[in-house]
């Protein structure tokens, strides 16, 4: 093929590509909001009281290595909960406090948690990036 043509050519064929891949680059979310009021020592130490390391492994809580559910390791940089939430304060404190209202049949247990407990725990998850 002629030099003159293919330039333009290799160009033209480019240039849709070109313009797709940026539009596929992942921008990382922005982080969940701060759990206004919450106390994330004090998440700390209920989620060793609730015993959500059995099924989790939690950072930074001793003895919380379980694998039922799945890991909570850098869950404040986590775009959802379960799947299908969006990962902000309100929605977290809600799965919290009551999963089985938020995805019937789901493994999560409803342990009785209390919604300044669950506010607690939420500020203290969110502190996991």
């Amino acid at each position: 093929m002629n030099r003159r043509i293919r330039g333009p050519l290799t160009l033209l064929v480019a240039l849709p590509w070109l313009l797709v891949v940026p539009g596929c680059a992942r921008t990382d979310p922005p982080p969940p909001p701060e759990v206004r009021g919450g106390q994330p020592d004090r998440g700390a130490t209920l989620i060793a009281r609730y015993g959500c390391g059995s099924c989790h492994t939690i950072p930074g809580i001793d003895r919380a290595n379980g694998l039922v559910g799945p890991p909570l390791t850098h869950f404040g940089s986590r775009s959802y909960i379960a799947g299908n939430l969006v990962n902000n304060a309100d929605n977290l404190q809600h799965w919290i406090a009551d999963p089985q209202a938020v995805e019937p049949g789901t493994a999560m247990p409803d342990l009785g948690v209390s919604a300044i407990d669950a506010r607690d725990i939420a500020a203290y998850l969110h502190t996991l990036e």
